[in-house]
C-alpha cells in the first residue's frame, strides 16, 4: 500500500495511542524516532535510552534516537526526516491532539523531507483521548510533573481512571499543556510488559524557554538493566 511509516516517539501514552490507531488505519509503523538531549535523555520526559529501547523492542519496532544540542533541534529533526525518507518511509505519525502551532511546524518539516505527516488523534477532545488510552489497555506511569501546574504528589502514579478523577480542575487529562508526561509500561501489541520499578524522584529547576518552575522526574529502573 506504500504506507511505510515512522512515528515520533516520546514513550508516552498519546504517542502509543497514535501508534495503535495508525496501525488500525493500515500503516506499517516500522521505526520509532525519539529526539533526545546531548546526554541521551529524551526531550521533556527525560527518559534514559535503555528504557526507550526496551519499550520499542517490546512493540516490535526499531528505535532510533536523534541527539540534539542547544539551538540544533530543527536541524537535527530535518536531517532525521530526510534519512527516514531515504530509507523508503512515506509517512510520519505524530501524537498531537490540538496544538495548531506545533502542527503548523511539523507538517512543512515533513513535506520538505518528502514525508506525509499523519495525526491520528487530531480533532478528538482531550477527554476522549484520555478515555481511549485507558479503554485500549495502554498502561502508563507519570514520569514528569510541572509543579506550577500540578502537585508533585502525582509524579510516579499510574495513569488510571482513578487518577483522572483526582486531577484538579483546569488540568488537562492528557497533560497536553505540559502538566505531566507519561511512560508506557504495556500496551496491545507489546510482546510483554516492561519490567520496570520506580526509583527515587529528582527535582530540577526549569530552563528557558520553559517558564520558571520546578519539574519533578520519576526515575524508572529497568530490571536487569540500567535506568
Amino acid at each position: 500500500m506504500g504506507m511505510r511509516a515512522a512515528i515520533s516517539w516520546s514513550g508516552g501514552k498519546d504517542a502509543c495511542l497514535a501508534w495503535l490507531l495508525a496501525k488500525d488505519e493500515g500503516f506499517e509503523v516500522s521505526t520509532f524516532l525519539t529526539l533526545c538531549d546531548a546526554d541521551g535523555a529524551s526531550k521533556s520526559h527525560a527518559l534514559a535510552p535503555a528504557l526507550l529501547a526496551a519499550q520499542v523492542a517490546a512493540a516490535g519496532g526499531a528505535w532510533r534516537e536523534a541527539r540534539t544540542a542547544p539551538g540544533s533541534y530543527a536541524q537535527v529533526f530535518d536531517e532525521a526526516l530526510r534519512r527516514l525518507r531515504a530509507e523508503s518511509h512515506t509517512h510520519m505519525i505524530f501524537g498531537d491532539i490540538d496544538l495548531q502551532a506545533h502542527r503548523d511546524w511539523l507538517e512543512p518539516a515533513c513535506a520538505r523531507a518528502g514525508l506525509a505527516a499523519v495525526f491520528p488523534l487530531w480533532g478528538r477532545s482531550r477527554a476522549e483521548v484520555a478515555r481511549s488510552v485507558i479503554a485500549r489497555g495502554i498502561r502508563a506511569r507519570i514520569v514528569c510533573v510541572d509543579t506550577r501546574r500540578l502537585g508533585a504528589a502525582f509524579c510516579g502514579l499510574d495513569y488510571t481512571p482513578e487518577l483522572l478523577e483526582r486531577l484538579p480542575a483546569g488540568v488537562c487529562p492528557c497533560g497536553e499543556d505540559g502538566e505531566f508526561h507519561t511512560f508506557v509500561l504495556d500496551a496491545p501489541g507489546f510482546s510483554h510488559p516492561l519490567p520496570v520499578r520506580s526509583g527515587p524522584q529528582r527535582r530540577v529547576a526549569s530552563t528557558p524557554p520553559l517558564a520558571p518552575t520546578e519539574l519533578v522526574f520519576q526515575t524508572l529502573i529497568l530490571e536487569g538493566g540500567e535506568r
